[in-house]
């Protein structure tokens, strides 16, 4: 119902903060997995008629749309955060393993 509510608050945070972080921290990664999975399930969501084009938006109510965001939206942009952290660290570690050859 309104689990990619929680990865667009995530997105709309990190694409204003990617903007003055350092780009060995490879936000605009961040922000395409975040943005794409929100596009996704709001798709998913539309096909399923749990969000539509017209107020109140959201067809289930505050009490389902709240623990649903908790149970499903929370732990899904915390694995897209744990994804990311993996990818930035590999990254780094096989970009410095890059340079170090191309020195010997």
């Amino acid at each position: 119902m309104a689990c990619f509510l929680v990865p667009t608050a995530a997105a709309i945070v990190t694409t204003a903060a990617g903007k003055k972080a350092s780009e060995k921290l490879h936000f605009n990664w961040l922000n395409s997995m975040l943005w794409g999975g929100v596009a996704m399930l709001a798709i998913e969501h539309i096909s399923h008629g749990e969000f539509v084009p017209y107020p109140p938006f959201l067809t289930a109510g505050l009490p389902e749309v709240l623990p649903e965001m908790a149970r499903v939206g929370i732990p899904m942009t915390l694995s897209i955060f744990l994804i990311w952290g993996i990818m930035v660290t590999v990254a780094a570690v096989t970009g410095k393993r890059v340079k170090y050859i191309e020195t010997l």
